[in-house]
């Protein structure tokens, strides 16, 4: 009786499997490609110093926080549909017109609408080499064409390969200002100029801009084909919260808002976003912190034997000394707690990236790397 059991069970697995690989079998091309992703992965240690994800170390303003407090006595409501008020208060604090603004759960959000807006099967984006790799996995969701364009002198843009090169049929070009990773910025002047230029959209994602030395909004009433991108999750300590803008011409971004999610946003993400942008020098002693400590850090890592690149972000680009490449440093600096970010493209595979945390952070971070090297030295 029990073999009897055990075959009806084992036939049931095997029709089961059947049914799940005809389900499977329905998905689109592109979501074939997909895995599926495993349902445990590891988390990191709440001892550990985390400097691998751009995250703003510090809590929100009293202020700030005390709205969000306030936005959870109202959870059972739904958030306001097409985030009217968030998108006036935008508006009114950087003085544009609030037809020009589109509010998301994060700027991620606002990139895959553009992705879904304009590109089909077969299509092609174009964006600086080496940029967010998340970029890539955007454009293959949609079966389109990621083209990267090699970017070898930070302060300028290379504008032949950009209107006449391989990305000339591109339906858009992403520029990150400053760069992820690099944390390198282009001049707004030789931004303008390839947005004059171009016939295209010229979406350009400022989520550091806040720790450079100018930003492109003011082009936005001049240039009906740029799109600017702004995030609170770096420079306003809301990552965990999800505020994202949009700025661009009118006709622009009401379609982009047709194509959003209803109430795609929590209250207490636009209860944050509204109090940031009320209170937005409750946080200038932060940004202060930031640029300080990048400069403290890039100084002791060039002593180190490092390379650092010039970074106008909330982060730094280092290339390892000669003799282990990034992912071993990555790998040494976990064994001693310290969490950073490698890169395995080309070109980063000799650097890492360390966000710029707290000052206690980031010296146990620059003791961290003087223990690693005593170590290799001794070995040596």
């Amino acid at each position: 009786m029990k073999a009897v059991n055990c075959s009806r069970r084992q036939k049931g697995e095997h029709q089961l499997d059947a049914k799940l690989q005809t389900m499977l079998s329905s998905l689109s091309p592109v979501a074939r490609e997909l895995d599926a992703l495993p349902s445990g992965r590891p988390t990191p240690d709440n001892t550990c110093v985390k400097l691998n994800t751009n995250e703003n170390p510090f809590p929100l303003p009293a202020i700030v926080m005390r709205s969000a407090i306030a936005a959870l006595e109202v959870q059972y409501r739904y958030p306001e549909d097409d985030n009217v008020s968030l998108r006036q208060a935008a508006a009114a604090a950087y003085g544009i017109a609030t037809d020009r603004v589109m509010a998301g759960n994060g700027s991620s959000e606002l990139l895959s609408l553009i992705y879904r807006a304009f590109l089909a099967p077969g299509d092609g984006i174009a964006m600086m080499s080496p940029g967010f790799s998340f970029n890539r996995k955007l454009a293959m969701l949609q079966g389109a064409r990621f083209i990267e364009i090699p970017w070898s002198e930070p302060d300028c843009l290379p504008m032949d390969e950009l209107l006449f090169g391989p990305a000339k049929h591109a339906k858009f070009i992403l520029l990150a200002n400053p760069n992820n990773p690099t944390g390198t910025f282009v001049p707004l002047a030789e931004i303008e100029r390839l947005v004059i230029r171009s016939d295209r959209l010229i979406v350009l994602d400022e989520a550091y801009v806040d720790f450079a030395p100018e930003d492109g909004l003011r082009l936005v009433e001049r240039h009906s084909n740029l799109l600017v991108l702004r995030t609170f999750s770096k420079s306003y300590a809301a990552a965990g919260i999800r505020v994202g803008f949009g700025f661009g011409h009118p006709e622009l971004i009401g379609r982009l808002r047709n194509i959003q999610n209803v109430f795609n946003m929590n209250v207490v993400a636009h209860a944050v976003g509204m109090s940031v942008l009320a209170h937005r020098d409750a946080y200038e002693e932060n940004h202060r912190h930031v640029r300080l400590e990048r400069q403290r850090v890039a100084a002791a890592l060039s002593e180190f034997g490092f390379s650092v690149t010039p970074s106008h972000a909330n982060f730094l680009l280092a290339r390892v000394p000669v003799g282990q490449g990034g992912r071993w440093w990555q790998a040494a600096l976990q064994d001693q707690s310290v969490l950073v970010a490698f890169f395995p493209d080309a070109g980063l595979q000799e650097c890492i990236r360390v966000s710029i945390g707290t000052k206690r952070q980031m010296d146990a971070f620059l003791a961290a790397v003087g223990s690693i090297l005593k170590k290799v030295g001794c070995r040596g």
